[in-house]
């Protein structure tokens, strides 16, 4: 297993399939929707099947046992079992999806070897989820939460991301997970950074003291230095990495762009390295330069200034 110059090691990797989605979240750093007129082949610039399966293969062999599918939306490639049913057995297979077509298609990714399923919800309002998702497809969604639990996909995680628009429903949230067996409630910090938008950051401290108070037992988990908080027989995790180096020095991730290009870190793009024409040697080589030169991006790329926020390292720069 590799490791990088922080001792960290790369135990899974998260492939974007497509950049292609049919929601238009306003928080989403992604630019356009591209063509969504359903599920499809891969487009002229999105990794193949073989070429997504050969990777995997590839950091198979430096003993990876997890591959997150995300995009964009992943669901909107057709050849999306094909590819988990050739995925090495070795490694747990997950998705993050917006959920509109699980419906009809979970038990079939179920068969292929899908384990977990992470569906976004940012509301249980139909009215806020259309304002933050630019998209009418509420009922689409819960009935796709609905068929990922029937298909036994375990956990099936929502995923909520926490800002000015949203974090009124988090009570409302935490109940709802709460009295549905089989979810989870993954709470995510807003990250002006990625998308601009400072004013719609809410303090997340405030979040997990709430929490704090309504929870039955608070669990410490070791990846990425964060709390489960145990509410009833729901389970609420928050995912907060805004300004905190403890996240960044627990992170064993190594993500994959749909073009192809290995990336270190999710919130940089200056760190992309090219796979080639995806052979396995240029694969090896550009997966063991990216996890060489990975950086926790707060408390190295970026570190604290004076003023008590957050500025990039001028020395990490120019070295």
């Amino acid at each position: 297993m590799l490791e990088d110059g922080f001792g960290r090691e790369v135990t899974g990797v998260r492939v974007s399939l497509t950049d292609r989605c049919n929601f238009d979240c306003v928080y989403c750093h992604n630019e356009g929707l591209g063509d969504t007129r359903g599920p499809m082949a891969a487009r002229d610039h999105e990794m193949s099947a073989d070429d997504v399966v050969r990777f995997l293969g590839v950091v198979d062999e430096y003993g990876v046992d997890a591959v997150k599918f995300t995009g964009g939306e992943p669901m909107l490639r057709d050849d999306l079992e094909e590819i988990i049913e050739r995925t090495p057995d070795s490694m747990e297979v997950s998705l993050t999806t917006n959920g509109t077509f699980l419906p009809g298609r979970a038990p079939d990714l179920v068969d292929a070897g899908l384990e977990r399923v992470n569906v976004s919800q940012d509301a249980l309002d139909p009215k806020v989820f259309a304002d933050v998702t630019q998209s009418g497809a509420y009922d689409k969604v819960m009935e796709g939460v609905r068929a990922a639990v029937d298909a036994g996909l375990n956990p099936v995680k929502l995923n909520m991301v926490v800002f000015e628009q949203t974090a009124g429903y988090v009570p409302e949230m935490v109940d709802y997970v709460a009295e549905n067996e089989g979810l989870q409630l993954q709470l995510i910090e807003f990250m002006p950074e990625l998308v601009g938008k400072p004013e719609w950051a809410v303090d997340i401290e405030r979040v997990h003291g709430w929490l704090a108070e309504q929870a039955d037992e608070v669990e410490h988990r070791e990846m990425h230095d964060r709390k489960r908080y145990h509410v009833g027989d729901g389970m609420v995790e928050i995912v907060d990495p805004v300004g905190n180096a403890d996240f960044c020095a627990n992170c064993h991730r190594v993500r994959v762009t749909h073009e192809g290009y290995l990336k270190g870190c999710l919130n940089r793009n200056d760190d992309l390295r090219s796979m080639g024409e995806m052979t396995k040697p240029e694969i090896r080589e550009a997966f063991e330069n990216v996890v060489e030169s990975r950086v926790p991006y707060y408390g190295e790329y970026m570190v604290e200034a004076d003023d008590g926020g957050w500025e990039v390292n001028d020395e990490y720069i120019e070295a």
